[in-house]
């Protein structure tokens, strides 16, 4: 199995760096071999057109069908019709920066009722485990 995610314009990318950290973002143009030119669209994502170093983006399995240094209106077009954030929040990737996010905006005490769930099904599983082996 090789590599299949190259640096391209229409490659959706995620930020991982910088004032747009955790946003998504897609390639319009590749500048040079350290950076290449960005663009949200900024009415979905909130990322406005800039460049930005390969070291602070992550690609990902995702590319929409646009021209190099697309307008932002066909960008926008470009992601409802080949609707891209639907296929992202469905991505593995998404959905574990989703439940990373709650488990940080836990509370003390929904930690403890966590703690406790976690605990109370052990024990059910345990008690099914000793019933089967006997």
């Amino acid at each position: 199995m090789g590599f299949s995610r190259y640096v391209e314009v229409g490659r959706v990318v995620f930020i991982n760096h910088g004032p747009d950290a955790g946003k998504l973002a897609t390639v319009i143009d590749i500048v040079d071999q350290n950076k290449c030119l960005i663009d949200g669209p900024e009415e979905i994502t909130g990322v406005s057109r800039q460049v930005i170093p390969y070291r602070r983006i992550a690609l990902t399995d995702l590319t929409v069908k646009i021209q190099r240094n697309a307008r932002a209106k066909q960008l926008k077009a470009a992601w409802k019709d080949g609707d891209t954030m639907t296929q992202w929040e469905g991505s593995s990737w998404a959905k574990k920066l989703a439940a990373k996010e709650k488990r940080a905006s836990l509370s003390d005490f929904d930690r403890f009722k966590v703690m406790v769930a976690k605990k109370q099904k052990s024990r059910i599983i345990a008690q099914k485990i000793k019933e089967l082996k006997n």
